[in-house]
């Protein structure tokens, strides 16, 4: 990027819808307090986590298969914050809806407060001209339940803007999580 990365990203939602609803700051206390903050940081974005959730459970012993995943294997849950059983997990969904240009691929990595705590934030690249809310993983390594707080910072999104356009985008393919809304199951 030839200019700075948080006026590129700020640039990029204002004019072309980039990310919605967007932050143009770091927010870092709301009305109760401090929270783990979000919005535009140095090289990212840091998003938010929905309140709703899937916390997965084995109560009805089945085998994890992608290719034939069993909805029942997830208990859904609305609320300010979730708590994830040990070594589990529960997928949940950002507040922010994303539409990545042609010419953009987007990287996430886990912020710093929860991976300190032994809670792991997985999500796959967003390709270019990928749109959608961005369906979260997080994944439980400790032995001790744990907490994943809604409507605050959950991870950064780092933007890597190529010198030309991509031959074939996400769009163009007719990617099968092209457009989700709230949280996606998996699909084959």
């Amino acid at each position: 990027m030839s200019i700075k990365a948080d006026k590129w990203i700020r640039r990029m939602a204002e004019q072309q819808g980039m990310i919605e609803p967007f932050e143009p700051g770091q927010v870092r206390t709301n009305g109760q307090g401090k929270i783990v903050s979000y919005g535009v940081s140095s090289y990212g974005y840091d998003v938010r986590c929905a309140d709703e959730f899937k916390i997965f459970t084995n109560i009805n012993s089945t085998i994890v298969d992608p290719k034939a995943f069993d909805p029942k294997s997830f208990v859904d849950f609305q609320g300010e914050c979730c708590v994830i059983p040990p070594n589990s997990f529960a997928l949940a969904r950002t507040v922010e809806y994303f539409r990545i240009p042609r010419n953009v691929l987007v990287i996430c990595l886990g912020k710093s407060t929860y991976a300190r705590c032994g809670i792991i934030v997985n999500v796959t690249p967003l390709e270019p001209e990928w749109e959608g809310h961005v369906t979260l993983e997080f994944s439980n390594t400790t032995t001790l339940p744990a907490k994943i707080y809604a409507n605050e910072g959950v991870a950064q999104m780092l933007f890597l803007e190529s010198d030309e356009v991509c031959e074939t985008s996400y769009r163009d393919r007719g990617g099968k999580y092209q457009g989700q809304r709230g949280v996606t199951l998996p699909k084959t």
